[in-house]
Order: structure tokens, then sequence, then C-alpha cells
């Protein structure tokens, strides 16, 4: 196969080969037009080392987690039934030894990512980036030509530096609170600017990638107590974000100046009454590397019941838990978090309805003393040992946790009190994650543990490697064939 970085350059659209020079954005220093020029003009260079190891650690998290998600029960029914609609094609779903097209793939590789709540985070601007650049990229990689795995990983943080940036401008935790599934309205950007990173979009192209993308914007967070579609939520914008890159590149226009248009502009709709900083998409841009903030999950849980997990586990160190000797739970969150993850649970819970309520997490948590994928599956969901302690937890919103804005969202006062009268009371500002962000090594580490048992070890140890040594791969397909085959289930 002809070299693509011989025959063309690869930060050429197919649009800029067949005309003259690049096009600038409609207005140059807008925040439109100011990111639009920074993504044109970002080379994987100009990143840090130490954001360039974060952005393989973060890859090959979201590689761990598709392989938990592509099997599980809620998968196979999405998977047989976009199958069904998209037909064949030439695009990999993982873990299935099947194809599809590019965007029911997207769709698809998403959907596995986030598929068990395993995946990060970042708690700024709150969405899960490795579901949504790693299935879009994936999709647009098996083209004709040849994708080398430097050119992915540039692509890749292009999309992993958007999408916070995006919510950030939107205040991250006030989109839960107001019922948005955030990631997915801020995700198609994060999607769109990788795949158009990958296209060699210019700046033109880019303003009309970020439009496209943010007019396809979507994602209702209720879907969180028994929907499957919570899981397909960030597939969806990986698609429609792909498709907003795949358009611009040929010439289909997007909505011009997407971030400061005050009529059905995106900040200005989804913000209306919320007052959205279109200064935060462009802050810091290319000095500070939001992919460094991006959290790695160490729980199966979303990351608002991290910091409560965390605090449980500190009470722990100080006295055994034994569901037997504890009197009551008392947890005191932020809004954003009790909103999210705080209703009074019946059985029978689904496993989404398990993995987003703090009270059930909590419970298993003592029980268990962990909150993994065993925890969370469906015979352990419904164990007369969990209801019986839930009636025992309380969650309250404290609205003191609120005056610290976005940084103070994962605060938490837990208190666990033991029917001898002895009460300890734990506070935290922040999960533990977030405090002390894993190192590359424990990242690899949870991609083994979570990958055991479902794929040999020889490809196990293949992927691993080929990932944290991504820029020296020659063609990104090479990875996409060992992710391929099918897996196992993580509940069998």
């Amino acid at each position: 196969m002809q070299n693509q970085d011989q025959d063309q350059d690869p930060h050429q659209s197919q649009s800029q080969s067949q005309n003259a020079a690049p096009m600038p954005p409609t207005d140059p220093d807008g925040p439109t037009g100011r990111l639009a020029q920074w993504l044109a003009a970002f080379r994987l260079e100009q990143a840090s080392a130490t954001a360039r190891e974060r952005a393989k650690a973060l890859t090959l998290d979201g590689i761990g987690c598709a392989i938990v998600g592509a099997q599980l029960p809620w998968s196979r029914t999405a998977a047989n039934i976009v199958r069904q609609m998209e037909g064949q094609g030439d695009r990999t779903i993982v873990g299935w030894g099947a194809r599809t097209s590019a965007p029911g793939a997207a769709l698809l590789n998403g959907t596995f990512i986030q598929g068990f709540e395993l995946d990060d985070y970042h708690p700024l601007g709150p969405l899960h980036s490795a579901s949504l650049v790693l299935p879009a990229l994936w999709a647009a990689s098996e083209g004709e030509r040849r994708v080398s795995g430097r050119r992915f990983l540039e692509a890749a943080m292009a999309g992993y530096e958007v999408g916070p940036r995006v919510g950030m401008a939107l205040h991250g935790a006030q989109m839960l609170s107001r019922g948005w599934h955030s990631g997915s309205v801020f995700g198609t950007h994060a999607a769109a600017a990788a795949v158009g990173k990958l296209l060699g979009l210019d700046a033109a192209r880019f303003e009309d990638a970020l439009g496209l993308a943010g007019t396809q914007s979507a994602g209702l967070m209720a879907a969180q107590y028994e929907a499957m579609c919570k899981r397909m939520h960030h597939g969806f914008a990986a698609r429609n974000g792909l498709y907003a890159a795949v358009l611009a590149a040929g010439g289909y226009t997007g909505i011009k100046r997407v971030f400061e248009r005050e009529y059905g502009g995106f900040l200005s709709t989804f913000g209306e009454g919320h007052a959205p900083d279109a200064a935060q998409i462009t802050d810091g841009l290319g000095e500070r590397w939001e992919v460094e903030r991006i959290v790695i999950k160490p729980y199966a849980a979303m990351g608002g019941i991290h910091a409560p997990l965390d605090a449980l586990f500190d009470v722990g160190a100080q006295r055994t838990l034994k569901a037997g000797e504890i009197a009551a739970i008392e947890v005191d969150v932020s809004h954003a978090v009790y909103h999210h993850g705080w209703w009074v649970p019946q059985r029978p819970l689904t496993p989404i309805g398990a993995q987003m309520n703090i009270g059930y997490a909590l419970a298993v948590a003592v029980l268990d003393g962990a909150a993994l994928v065993p925890q969370f599956a469906p015979a352990r969901i419904d164990a007369d040992d969990v209801w019986a302690l839930l009636p025992r937890i309380a969650v309250r919103h404290d609205p003191a946790f609120d005056a610290g804005g976005q940084r103070a969202r994962g605060r938490v006062r837990l208190a666990v009190t033991f029917t001898d009268g002895q009460r300890i009371e734990v506070n935290r500002w922040a999960s533990r994650a977030i405090e002390a962000p894993q190192s590359s090594d424990e990242v690899a580490a949870k991609y083994r543990s979570l990958t055991d048992g479902l794929i040999a070890p020889q490809r196990q140890q293949a992927i691993e490697r080929m990932v944290l040594d991504l820029e020296q791969l020659d063609d990104v397909r090479d990875l996409l064939a060992l992710l391929a085959p099918p897996v196992g289930c993580a509940f069998d």
C-alpha cells in the first residue's frame, strides 16, 4: 500500500488539495475562529511530553473499557440492531469479529467504551473523552489511505483538548443539574475536532465542522435511571462528530461562528439563562493541556460517586466496615452530584441505575469492599444483603458545597454511625483519582485487570505495547486488527 506521508501532506484535506491556499474562518478573532485556527495549526510536537503520555494512557484505558463493554447484554442488543440496519461494511466493530458502516462502527464502539461506567471523565467539563474520540477516529482511519500512529495520536489529542473546553464554557456540571447529559451535548465537538485533524481540515473547514457538530448535540440525563440508551449517548456523539468532520471536508457548510451566535448558537441556546463563558474555549489553549486533567476511573460508577466511595473507604481504614454494625451512613454532596446520583432506589434496579446511584454504590462497597465489574452485575444488584443495607443510607444536598463553583463539584461529607454509638466522619474535596492521578503504569495495570480472561494474554500484551508506543506504529489498522476479534463477556 502506498505510504500516505510520502504522496500527500498529512495535514492537507482532499478539499484543500483540489483548491488553492488554506482558507481562514469567518471571524478569526472570535472564539470559534480562534479554536478553528488552533486546530488547523496544531502539531503533535507542540504538546508537552507529559500530555502526549497521558493521551496514550487515556487511549489504552478506552480500549480496555471497549473490550469490557463489547459483549455485555445491552451491547449485544445494540450491535445486533445496528448491524441489521447498517448492514455489512468495512469498519471494525471492536470485539465482534464483524464489520459495518463507518457511522455504525463509531456508534457501537462509543457505546462499548461507555458501556459499563469504567471510562474516563473530565471533572470540570464532564464528558467521557475516549468514548467520543477513539470510535470516530477508528472509523475514519480504516479508509484507503494509511494512518500512522503518530497522526492518530495528534488527532486524538485535538479531540481530547476540545471537548472539555466546550464543556467548561457551559459551566460543566451545571448541564447535569439542568438535566442534560453533558458529555453527549459537547462531545460532538471532541469527535469532530479529532476527525477533522485526521482529515487535515483548514481553519474554514474546521469552523464548518464545529458548526455541524453543535447542531447535532443532544442527550437527556433521565436516561440514567433504567434506559439502555444512556450507554449509547456518547456513541451518538462520536457518530455525529464523525459526520460533521467528513461533511465539512467534502465542502458541506455548517453554522458559522457557532459558539458566539446570539440566536440559535451553541452556547446561547444550551446555556440560556446561565451566562455561558465563551472565553473558556480558548483560555490557555496550547499552553494548558486538558488531557492531563482527564480522570481515569478506579470504580465502575459515575464520576460523582467516586468521592463518596473514597470517603467510605477512608472510614473503613479507621474501622472495619461490617454491614451488621452500621446504624446509618449519611452523605452530603453538591447540587450536581445530588441530582445526578441520588434518588430512592427501588427493586429491581438495572445495572445503569445501580452505577448512577450513590446509595447502591456505597451499600455494595461496604459489603464487598470494592465497586468494580462484579459489584454491578445483575445478580449482585438483586442480592438481599444490598437491599437490607440501603435503607440505612441517606444522601442530602448541602448548598454550601455549591459555593466553590466547578472545582467544588466533587466535595463530599460522609459519616458512618455504628450500632455501638461510634461515629466517624470524613470530608473530601475531590476523589482520590483527581487529587493523585494514576501514573501510566497504573493505567496499564487497570487495562490488564479489566481485560484478563476476556482476551488471550498474547493479544492483551500486543495491544498494550502498540498503544504505549503509538508514535512508532506504521498503520493504525494493525491496532484495529487486534481489537476486532471476538472477546469474552464480563458477566460470564
